[in-house]
């Protein structure tokens, strides 16, 4: 990365800068925000790190027990302390939560929403938003903690999913960079943190109300807890014999959630969700994952959300249109 991509970061912070980072946490976020903290240490008068979600998934939380890294909801926050938004890992449309945040600086891999900010790094080519941040460690001459390393290298090994994913070789670079400085053992206890017998119902639940056509498979688990159960159910589903493509429904709150995953052979993940329900609400993501997350007030004129069966049959049909 050029010495004047990393300066014209800085230049957008003073000493006396209040930043606030907000994140939907998953691992390439936490890890990506971790390294924004680090970059701004000493430099500005106070950096919080926010999720705007819940973080439910068992490793999620590992990773934040096991990283050190201090979390706040943004429930919590006062938003009027702050002069500086920083948004890594997601772009303002992604989520509706970002709506409230004017963000100076947005640094991202997810493809190009054509949003606008004074300082902006989007490149959608890399499979991590943490191997982007490597290079900006690199460039200001920061060697990570033990701890800063462990996450960004847990988040480029789960965002290109062991490098079967979409990834370039700036990735592996990163990779292999960080490798000396990991705690590998804190790695193995986040991948195997355990999961909590409350979630075991919804596989069930999935598992008997799979529809499964042409190599995909489709479940709607109705009213689920946190939309990590639903990302769960799609990476197990994917891993079944003859299935290319897995796709996982659920309601949370007053949200519909949609999670695709593939293995990207032939359609766009991104813009099947884009297709099928972007005008609902937010949706997007990558070839192999993507996401959509639709306010069941946008849907009350179109489908009676609260019938499983009508709604699962309306979500099949609009991922045809995608």
């Amino acid at each position: 990365m050029s010495k004047k991509r990393i300066a014209s970061f800085y230049e957008q912070f003073s000493n006396e800068d209040q930043v606030l980072i907000p994140i939907f946490a998953d691992p390439d976020s936490i890890a990506s925000a971790m390294a924004v903290k680090r970059l701004l240490w000493r430099k500005t008068a106070g950096i919080t790190i926010t999720n705007i979600n819940a973080i439910k998934r068992p490793d999620n939380q590992a990773l934040v027990r096991l990283s050190g890294v201090k979390l706040v909801p943004l429930k919590e926050i006062d938003t009027t302390r702050y002069n500086r938004i920083v948004i890594v890992d997601s772009q303002p449309n992604h989520n509706e939560a970002f709506d409230r945040f004017q963000a100076d600086v947005i640094i991202d891999h997810h493809p190009d929403t054509e949003v606008v900010s004074p300082y902006l790094d989007i490149r959608p080519k890399y499979g991590a938003t943490a191997t982007i941040m490597v290079e900006y460690l690199k460039s200001a001459k920061i060697k990570p903690s033990q701890k800063l390393a462990t996450a960004l290298y847990y988040a480029i090994k789960t965002d290109t999913d062991n490098f079967n994913r979409k990834a370039i070789y700036e990735d592996v670079l990163a990779f292999q960079y960080l490798f000396p400085f990991a705690n590998l053992q804190i790695v193995r206890k986040i991948e195997s943190a355990e999961m909590r017998n409350g979630f075991l119902k919804y596989f069930k639940i999935a598992i008997e109300s799979r529809k499964k056509r042409k190599g995909w498979m489709f479940s709607h688990l109705e009213s689920v807890p946190n939309p990590d159960v639903c990302v769960m159910i799609a990476d197990f589903f994917l891993r079944i014999e003859d299935t290319s493509w897995s796709i996982v429904s659920g309601i949370c709150g007053n949200k519909l959630i949609i999670i695709f995953r593939s293995y990207g052979y032939k359609r766009d993940a991104g813009k099947v969700a884009q297709k099928g329900f972007g005008e609902f609400g937010s949706a997007g993501g990558h070839k192999r994952a993507a996401r959509a997350e639709v306010p069941l007030s946008n849907l009350k004129e179109i489908i009676d959300c609260q019938n499983g069966n009508k709604l699962s049959n309306w979500i099949i049909n609009q991922i045809k249109k995608g």
